[in-house]
């Protein structure tokens, strides 16, 4: 009976000695297995009951065989080495692409006298074409520009009779009120027999201007264009 005693108090206190980092050393392997059985073989000394061999169990299968979600979360892998599809600009009349970006290749047939060849006949294709005046459209609206440019006289400068009527000025007001803008007064203005005539009263200052449109503008810019330097063509 002694010595039963003394057994079960050596369980006991092997039972409750503490853990230390080497019981569990090796997590995943050997190691591991055998601190569970170390663990269950004190727990059977404490309980009385049949000690319950553990044993490592394999993986059901490899994570590198796993395959990867194409997902928004994880997009497809970017594919490396494939060439990308020729523009139209790339591709020959014939339907071949073609190889003017690629040095070597037109290096290989091209040389410094085919290139002045090449120069020479582009020379002798250039033609320079003079502008000339745009052709007069039956039934279209008068040329307002061309208006400003054949006249030289200042906004406000009376150069045409006018006849001051009582009430002249509010009459003026609702004529041009009527007209989005100043370009379309002087169109119409010129359509309707002026600057001689005014029969809306749209100019009353008798300047040939309606409704405060001013030519100026129009001087400034074919003066401008005049004072420019001719540009030499490319050699």
């Amino acid at each position: 009976m002694k010595q039963v005693s003394i057994l079960i108090a050596a369980g006991v206190l092997a039972a409750c000695q503490p853990v230390t980092p080497n019981d569990y050393a090796g997590a995943g392997d050997s190691g591991y297995v055998q601190s569970q059985a170390a663990a269950a073989a004190r727990e059977a000394a404490l309980t009385g009951q049949p000690v319950t061999p553990v044993v490592a169990q394999p993986l059901t299968a490899d994570i590198r065989s796993v395959p990867i979600d194409a997902s928004p979360a994880n997009p497809a892998p970017v594919q490396v080495g494939v060439a990308p599809t020729p523009t139209a600009s790339q591709i020959g009349s014939d339907g071949t692409i073609s190889d003017e970006q690629n040095f070597d290749a037109v290096s290989g047939r091209e040389s410094i006298e085919s290139d002045a060849a090449r120069l020479e006949a582009n020379r002798q294709q250039y033609r320079v074409i003079q502008p000339t005046d745009l052709p007069t459209r039956p039934g279209s609206l008068p040329n307002i520009v061309d208006y400003a440019l054949r006249t030289n006289n200042p906004v406000g400068a009376q150069l045409y009779d006018r006849f001051s009527l009582f009430g002249s000025t509010n009459r003026h007001l609702r004529a041009c009120a009527a007209y989005a803008s100043a370009d379309l007064a002087q169109q119409d203005f010129l359509a309707r027999g002026g600057p001689q005539k005014d029969r809306r009263g749209l100019d009353p200052d008798g300047d040939g201007f309606a409704c405060r449109w001013n030519p100026a503008p129009f001087r400034a810019a074919a003066g401008a264009a005049r004072v420019q330097p001719a540009v030499a063509p490319a050699q």
